[in-house]
């Protein structure tokens, strides 16, 4: 291969990567929202999972960006485990198209008489509209002509090399099959695109570069290489992100297992379709049709197994969900997509509000709440929230969004009303061993106000499920004319004479310590609902059926 055919070969690659990037970041940009509400109807069943994935992968042409988008959607809560499995499966089936665009247009087309069009009019809309939709379409359609451009370099450069530059290895057959395996593996890797691998594997079996039956083995290659997408966006992320990424993983182990397995009929359709013609329309053709349907078999091989893998999923990555206070849903898979980032800062939330709640009500039940374990679920909340609000100290400098201004504090200050409702658990059994209490006069004066709190922190959820955060004000104060009301009775009691005043001054500590939590409590409630309000219902959520926290 000569210095210029090289140089050739590498722009053409440049030119097809970047015109994929323009593309799809262009078409995800300008479908917007739709393309949201797309993905999450797959709430409903496992098959809109798999229409869904093929949908968006065919639109934005990049399986890697749907399967990015899956986990960050599992991670923020809005889809399921079993529910994304069916968005991968149609995901990987979607990315087929590019195969497809490639052998009936990029051997059928003047691309030049195509591509340069295409190029002036998206880059001149990109410039004459520089933000919204009808932008990003235009820098799409710019894409879209680099994309053609990168094919016609490819095409030209391998259809004058021959197939003298990489022989047949052993004559052809399957002792070749392993090194275009890991030909097509390896140039998925570094290009991190298995579109992009797949249109030098067509253009250079369609110039003679190499044979059908390598080129297949780099199809396959290729469809493993996409796996590791996938596995770098695992390193570091939650049990759900991974459990995600390896259901990408396994099933395309399985469909390259089962395509090797049907290695010599599938050899044989494609050899059917060439017929006596080996133009190169129909090498690349075959090769497209043949990369479809190894796909369709991973498809159907998996689909039957799918309960079964899931629970599979389920059962790994367990380890880190077992420690209280590790995050389960924040991510940087999620930091790059502020509606997916607050959902899953949401269900964080929640989960602190749960371990706080749930170390108060151990206090309010009197003197036998175990200090040791009261100090270690609060020292977990705190681990807890310090994750927080790292998560949002990187969102807020990492994405730039204007809508976040208001969000991220009223996030950190959900923690800061939660970690004192802690305190304030330590507080309470610290004054309950001060003094003996047992007396039953001092548990009957402070026993009716005790039951309204712990009843009060229990029916937080509901409130939360309904987003009436007005009712647990009004709950509030009731409560708080309840403790008004009890205080005064005590005081009583003591210039009677009925309470000591030791007694006196532990007892008011507590109703102190029970009203500053419930207080405490409703604020965090209410700054809980402004992270909410930043969720645009345009995301499709009710639509698909999906509660949000």
């Amino acid at each position: 291969m000569t210095p210029s055919a090289i140089v050739a070969f590498l722009g053409g690659i440049g030119l097809f990567l970047l015109g994929m990037k323009l593309m799809t970041d262009g078409l995800r940009v300008a479908a917007g929202p739709a393309l949201r509400r797309v993905l999450l109807a797959a709430t409903r069943s496992r098959v809109r999972g798999l229409a869904s994935g093929v949908l968006i992968t065919a639109v934005v042409q990049s399986s890697s960006a749907v399967i990015f988008a899956t986990i960050g959607f599992v991670n923020a809560g809005l889809l399921t485990l079993g529910q994304s499995v069916g968005v991968i499966f149609g995901a990987n089936l979607g990315t087929t198209l590019t195969s497809w665009v490639v052998s009936l247009v990029g051997f059928n087309v003047n691309l030049q008489a195509l591509a340069l069009p295409m190029v002036a009019l998206g880059m001149g809309l990109r410039i004459v509209v520089r933000m919204g939709r009808v932008g990003a379409l235009g820098e799409a359609l710019a894409g879209l002509g680099l994309f053609f451009l990168g094919i016609e370099v490819l095409r030209d450069t391998f259809g004058g090399l021959g197939p003298e530059i990489i022989p047949d290895i052993a004559g052809g057959g399957y002792l070749q099959l392993p090194v275009f395996l890991l030909a097509g593996f390896v140039l998925t890797v570094l290009m991190q695109s298995s579109s992009a691998a797949l249109a030098v594997t067509l253009t250079a079996a369609a110039g003679g570069l190499v044979s059908l039956e390598a080129a297949a083995g780099m199809v396959i290659g290729a469809n493993m290489g996409t796996t590791s997408t996938a596995a770098f966006a695992a390193l570091g992320a939650t049990a759900a992100a991974r459990r995600t990424a390896l259901a990408h993983v396994l099933f395309n182990v399985v469909t390259a297992a089962a395509a090797l397995l049907l290695f010599p009929l599938l050899l044989g359709g494609m050899a059917w379709m060439i017929a006596d013609s080996g133009s190169p329309s129909a090498v690349a053709t075959a090769l497209a049709a043949f990369h479809t349907a190894t796909k369709l078999i991973g498809v159907i091989v998996v689909w039957p197994l799918t309960p079964r893998l899931v629970r599979f999923l389920e059962a790994r990555f367990t380890g880190r969900e077992r420690t209280p206070g590790q995050p389960r849903y924040l991510d940087r898979n999620v930091l790059a997509a502020p509606v997916l980032a607050v959902s899953a800062l949401a269900l964080e939330l929640d989960r602190l509000r749960d371990m706080t709640d749930r170390l108060l009500r151990i206090a309010l039940s009197g003197d036998n709440a175990d200090p040791v374990r009261l100090q270690t679920d609060r020292d977990h909340a705190e681990e807890l929230a310090l994750a927080i609000g790292e998560f949002c100290r990187e969102l807020g400098q990492g994405s730039g969004d204007p809508s976040l201004s208001d969000v991220l504090p009223a996030a950190l200050r959900v923690i800061q009303y939660r970690l004192d409702v802690a305190d304030r658990a330590l507080e309470l059994q610290r004054l309950w061993a001060a003094e003996d209490m047992s007396h039953a006069v001092h548990r009957d004066e402070t026993r009716g106000l005790l039951i309204r709190a712990t009843a009060f922190f229990a029916a937080q959820p509901v409130a939360l499920e309904r987003g009436d955060v007005a009712a647990a004000e009004e709950r509030r104060q009731e409560f708080d004319a309840a403790y008004r009301e009890l205080k005064a009775r005590l005081l009583q009691a003591g210039t009677d004479g009925r309470v000591s005043m030791r007694q006196l001054v532990v007892l008011l500590d507590i109703l102190s310590a029970v009203r500053r939590a419930v207080d405490q409590a409703v604020k965090a409630l209410h700054y809980r609902q402004k992270v909410l309000d930043s969720l645009p219902s345009s995301d499709g959520v009710e639509e698909a059926g999906t509660v949000l926290p």
